[in-house]
């Protein structure tokens, strides 16, 4: 007899652990995480170390932004499974990384950039372009964002935008003589121009592009990519390698190189051109680029020494047109593709494009914090910024209110080769607003928390209501949310929403939950048991896991428990079939942890107190017999 009771638990236990899965799932799909990984934990524990086990229970934390314990999990599971997805790589590094495992990380993120790209002249210093690679073609819908291809572009190349006192400058092989022709893309050589710029609103308006006002700085030959001192004063620019003839210099292997040159504004004109001394008649030197207070100047060169193809260098700006020597930008910058066209913004964040790196294709545009923080990693501006084709030449008008910047780039839809484009935007955002209130009495419910849940079931905020029950969270145009509202002795609500794309809406929604105890009684969702059954289902398991919290709760309460079942079927059996539901039922909730003199009964009462007109020969639908197949939680002691 014993032996067979140790049998009938261990096949219970058995029974409700099988089923621990299951419910934890139920859980984590409402976004119950706590209460989802007490109930993997607890599968672990009983030797169930899964894949799904182990990455659910990952993130559970990582959607809880507990980086400790999600980087334990992850690490569990990438470490034991060797085909495991790569989001749940991507997720372990980026746990690794926030709790500043930084060196545990960079050997995942080899395997991780395995999985996503074998090319070869990718840095492997590149992790934050590489954390960022799945998401650099995906707009921001947070933003309002526009591109516009300048109406001043010609069917030539035009690039390289800088602008000052409301004049645009650029390069342009708009030529009016277009015989002369470079032999490498067929255009006529490039000049610098420049035309004058108003903003209207978010409108540009512009006048008439012109060759710069300057004696002689536009020769029969290549200038490009201008750059000018906050006092206006002084200007940088690229020219090829010519002679005082006007006449271009070849090296021994018939190739002109690139120099760049300065000019100063005297008498409204540029003019006194000369030739900084950081040139090489063996290498090209070109796109000039000033730090914000103009103490560096940042430029590109194929000179010996370097990462790869191209590099960026900076050098300190002296008295007397004289530099100190060049130094390379390294590694953090510099890889062995192409970086080209350095720029400065007002708060000395650094741009560049690069085709060396984890890019949307070609040259991208990349910003990095290099000047402030030596060990700062490249970020690509991702879409709509870059394309599959040449970005490049980005500038921002440190001017302009609206946040307004400037790129080049060859991609499809444009007038010319290479086109100007401005880009400006704005943040999208709206307010949510809401009450929390008592489902049973609609009065309001302060002290509730309240979390606001992204679409891909991270919890981004938590606030707790005030007394008057209100919350408010700042949210994006264009997304989708989750609100759930979580009381101790109440049920959860949840309320799913979608921002459209309009900026400064108000939304309001109130969550309503129901009280767990009311009168005398836990009262929750129906407990229903399948027709003849007395096994708790899984959807039971969940509901009794609001009797279990509420227990928890109130340590010294105790209940008694009352179950019933439908008219079908003979009378005594019924009676046996709702006590074995009810002796289920508290089994159940003794598994949880909870003491069994907590529960000081448990007794089934068959069909003899039906909700409905269900009794015997009566003709009834399988819904109204089953809201007859019930439990009840009566509290004895509060």
């Amino acid at each position: 007899m014993k032996s067979n009771l140790l049998l009938i638990i261990f096949t219970i236990y058995g029974s409700i652990m099988f089923g621990q899965v299951k419910l934890a799932d139920r859980f984590f799909e409402n976004y119950g995480y706590v209460k989802a990984s007490e109930l993997y934990e607890k599968a672990v524990e009983s030797g169930d170390d899964s894949e799904h086990v182990l990455t659910r229970l990952g993130d559970c934390y990582y959607n809880n932004s507990n980086s400790e314990k999600a980087a334990m999990w992850y690490g569990k599971a990438v470490n034991k499974y060797d085909d495991i997805s790569s989001l749940y790589l991507f997720k372990y590094i980026s746990s690794l990384k926030s709790i500043g495992h930084y060196a545990e990380a960079d050997v995942w993120l080899k395997k991780y950039l395995k999985l996503q790209n074998d090319d070869t002249k990718i840095s492997e210093n590149n992790s934050e372009d590489l954390l960022n690679y799945e998401e650099l073609n995906t707009v921001d819908k947070s933003l309002y964002i526009t591109i516009e291809n300048l109406s001043i572009n010609s069917k030539f190349s035009d690039f390289g935008s800088f602008v000052q006192n409301n004049t645009l400058y650029f390069a342009s092989s708009r030529r009016l003589d277009e015989n002369k022709k470079y032999g490498w893309n067929k255009e006529p050589f490039l000049d610098l121009f420049e035309v004058a710029v108003k903003e209207n609103g978010y409108e540009l308006e512009f006048g008439n592009p012109h060759l710069i006002k300057a004696s002689n700085v536009n020769t029969d030959y290549h200038e490009a990519t201008v750059t000018i001192s906050n006092n206006g004063k002084t200007m940088y620019f690229t020219r090829d390698n010519v002679t005082r003839r006007n006449e271009l210099n070849f090296d021994k292997k018939g190739t002109t190189h690139l120099k760049i040159y300065r000019a100063s504004l005297i008498g409204g004109q540029w003019s006194n051109i000369l030739e900084l001394p950081i040139n090489d008649d063996v290498y090209s030197t070109g796109h000039p680029s000033l730090s914000a207070d103009n103490k560096k100047l940042y430029f590109v060169s194929d000179r010996e020494g370097g990462f790869g193809q191209t590099d960026i260098y900076e050098v300190d700006i002296l008295e007397n047109n004289k530099f100190s020597e060049p130094r390379n930008l390294g590694s953090k910058i510099n890889t062995e593709g192409r970086e080209m066209f350095p720029f400065v913004s007002k708060d000395s964040t650094f741009y560049f494009s690069s085709d060396g790196r984890l890019n949307l294709g070609l040259l991208d545009i990349f910003k990095s914090n290099i000047i402030k923080d030596s060990l700062s990693q490249p970020q690509n501006l991702g879409a709509p910024y870059n394309s599959g084709y040449d970005d490049f030449a980005y500038f921002i008008d440190p001017s302009n209110e609206n946040k307004r910047s400037y790129f080049s780039s060859n991609r499809p839809g444009g007038n010319g080769n290479d086109d100007i484009y401005t880009v400006y935007s704005k943040v999208c955002f709206q307010t949510l607003t809401g009450t929390t209130r008592n489902k049973n009495t609609n009065e309001v419910l302060g002290n509730t928390n309240v979390k606001l849940i992204d679409e891909t079931g991270k919890i981004i905020e938590e606030i707790v209501t005030t007394e008057n029950g209100t919350y408010e969270f700042t949210i994006e145009c264009n997304k989708t949310y989750s609100l759930l509202g979580s009381k101790s002795g109440y049920l959860d609500d949840q309320a799913d929403l979608i921002t459209s794309d309009k900026n400064e809406v108000a939304i309001e929604q109130d969550l309503f939950l129901s009280s767990l105890i009311v009168g005398n009684q836990i009262v929750i969702n129906p407990i229903y048991f399948d027709f003849n059954k007395s096994n708790i289902r899984l959807d039971a398991q969940y509901e009794l896991e609001n009797i279990v919290d509420v227990l928890r709760a109130n340590p010294t309460m105790i209940i008694k428990i009352e179950s019933h079942t439908d008219s079908r079927g003979r009378d005594k059996y019924n009676l046996s079939l709702s006590d074995r539901r009810a002796k289920s039922t508290r089994d159940y909730i003794l598994s949880r942890g909870i003491a069994p003199e907590r529960i000081e009964s448990a007794i089934g009462y068959g069909e003899t107190q039906l909700l409905n007109k269900c009794s015997n020969g009566v003709r009834c639908s399988q819904e109204e017999h089953q809201l007859n197949r019930r439990s009840y939680f009566y509290i004895l002691k509060k």
